[in-house]
């Protein structure tokens, strides 16, 4: 699974990350009736229903909001989420298998700090990975 990251997996397909920071606005929030896409710290990448691909070989989860996670033992310490892809595919992946296709994507980097995890800036050659098969 995720390796030494402590993480709650509910079941094979759905996980919970507990964030470092502690923002009012999530992905998955409503607001009068409107769901919420991105929070701080989240990246917009305007897809037009194209897809997002694995970059390397790993797992992914689905949280109770609806955002997929990405981790890989290529870089261990960190954790991906993506959120607004329609039907993600969850469990084990290999390298360029697709992720999900969105019309926009959100996408953070998270990095491990003790128990919790931090949102950082990413990686444009890792969003690049992502984008390519």
């Amino acid at each position: 699974m995720l390796g030494g990251c402590q993480l709650a997996a509910t079941t094979r397909s759905q996980i919970e990350v507990p964030l470092y920071q502690k923002w009012g606005l999530q992905p998955g929030d409503a607001i009068a009736g409107y769901t919420v896409a991105g929070g701080l710290g989240d990246t917009s990448i305007f897809l037009n229903g194209n897809a997002v691909y694995a970059p390397y070989d790993g797992d992914t989860f689905v949280d109770g909001r609806g955002c997929l996670y990405f981790s890989t033992p290529t870089i261990p310490a960190y954790l991906f989420r993506f959120c607004g892809l329609r039907s993600p595919t969850t469990g084990s992946l290999r390298q360029g298998q697709s992720l999900g296709r969105a019309t926009i994507v959100q996408f953070a980097a998270l990095l491990k700090q003790d128990k919790t995890w931090a949102i950082v800036e990413p990686d444009k050659a890792f969003l690049e990975r992502t984008l390519k098969p």
